[in-house]
């Protein structure tokens, strides 16, 4: 008995000294998919569906949309599931919107005054934090800010919802809010909001949660402690984020105003509130929408696109190549033509280092994007906006569709599980997972992942 115990001690020390060994990044990596593991094998269970239309291909599908907060379903989760389902499915959508270290590190700091020098890389590469923050701090932060926004967004839900005349709005209001803020996408209506699309409150509620979870943690932080006085002014990156984001929501409002050809008969605050919620979904990754995706224009469908591949901001809760990533892509063209050596920002230069981060991002995610859409080309009778569109949704973790996802293939469906995966992972750090020499553990720079 004695000789048994001492081996299962070896084998069990042999596999923490493995995990230890691995790189923080792919800690991640691993830490999602046991997420999704467990929550496929929960959502198979047949005591969570209210039909007997949930497939293992469904369940494993809906479990990956939620970790990763992706939105895209092939069945209806209002219909299909009951409530225990729902709730499995909202559970889901916090870990993924918040990320595994973020429980696991809190969990621990309620035992313990300090993490581990192992969790704080692993968080530095979940978070893209600056050099200057504490994680242990920060992570407390995230909790406290998360619980209070959420639980401030269901209040206003519950009463916008109520005044909608929207039956029994206590769990839809608390599962949106949750939804939202975590930029899941995920919904109990088979229609997302196309009913509430002249409702304002609705939409402004759901636009501040969405804006809030999509801009990222940091941006908070910072934000905070400029307000109390700890620093004198903000960060680079929250400035990056915070113009970038709002430059980019504008002119895309704009155009999507004035060229949508299927709001054009609106009245004027519907057109525009419909305008700006579609904008708002498509860049911060959320996937609500109040109009119908599969009747929007050529036009349209490519301006959504766009807004989907640059996306939400690093640390945020939303998907997409991030607003920092591509502000150092613009700034690199613009600095070429204006025959500049160097790229700067608001008098601040980039280092060089973070310019090709930010080049092998975008080649690395543009890479990820056409394999997928040719993948799925090959085993889809689909038109290619459609597959493009799907790609692009499942990749930047969005959740918007026209409407094809129930109709894929089971190796259609897959394809676009793994999209979301790597989606939510992040395309550049799912690279440095997968082909990081083993054994290696240095902690990523800080600005490995910041774009």
């Amino acid at each position: 008995m004695k000789l048994k115990d001492k081996i299962m001690k070896q084998k069990w020390q042999g596999f923490v000294n493995f995990i230890h060994s691995l790189h923080p990044v792919r800690m991640v990596a691993l830490g999602y998919l046991s997420y999704v593991t467990v929550g496929w094998l929960l959502l198979a269970l047949p005591f969570c569906h209210a039909t007997d239309a949930v497939s293992g291909l469904d369940a494993l599908f809906t479990s990956t949309s939620a970790v990763s907060t992706t939105g895209l379903v092939t069945i209806s989760i209002g219909t299909n599931y009951n409530l225990l389902g729902q709730i499995i499915i909202l559970m889901l959508i916090q870990i993924g919107g918040l990320g595994y270290m973020t429980f696991g590190s809190f969990v621990i700091l309620t035992r313990s005054a300090v993490l581990s020098e192992r969790r704080r890389q692993i968080g530095k590469a979940v978070f893209s934090m600056p050099e200057d923050f504490r994680i242990d701090k920060f992570i407390r932060s995230v909790i406290t800010f998360t619980l209070v926004t959420e639980l401030a967004g269901a209040s206003a839900l519950f009463l916008a919802f109520t005044h909608a005349g929207i039956e029994a709005p206590a769990w839809p209001a608390l599962f949106h809010s949750v939804s939202a803020f975590c930029t899941a996408g995920l919904g109990l209506y088979d229609n997302s909001f196309e009913r509430l699309r002249g409702n304002v409150s609705v939409n402004v509620i759901l636009g501040i949660l969405s804006y809030l979870g999509a801009i990222g943690f940091i941006v908070f932080v910072d934000v905070w402690r400029r307000i109390i006085g700890r620093t004198s002014r903000l960060t680079l990156t929250t400035h990056i984020i915070l113009v970038t984001t709002a430059w980019v929501s504008f002119v895309a409002i704009a155009l999507f105003f004035m060229t949508e050809p299927s709001i054009q008969a609106l009245p004027p605050y519907e057109r525009l509130t419909a305008a700006c919620f579609q904008v708002m979904t498509s860049i911060t990754t959320v996937g609500f929408n109040t109009i119908p995706i599969d009747r929007l224009s050529q036009a349209s469908l490519l301006l959504i696109i766009l807004l989907m591949i640059v996306g939400a901001s690093p640390a945020g809760t939303g998907g997409g190549l991030k607003t920092t990533t591509f502000t150092a892509i613009w700034g690199v063209i613009r600095s070429s033509i204006l025959g500049r050596e160097k790229l700067t920002f608001w008098g601040k230069e980039i280092p060089e280092e973070r310019i090709r981060v930010a080049v092998a991002s975008l080649g690395f995610y543009a890479g990820t994007l056409i394999l997928g859409c040719y993948l799925l080309a090959l085993t889809e009778s689909v038109s290619f906006e459609g597959l493009l569109f799907e790609s692009a949704s499942a990749l930047g973790t969005v959740g918007l569709s026209t409407g094809i996802t129930a109709q894929l293939t089971p190796i259609g469906k897959l394809i676009l599980i793994g999209l979301m995966f790597i989606g939510r992972l992040g395309p550049l750090a799912f690279g440095i997972a997968l082909f990081l020499p083993p054994g290696k553990s240095d902690e990523p720079g800080r600005e490995d992942l910041a774009v």
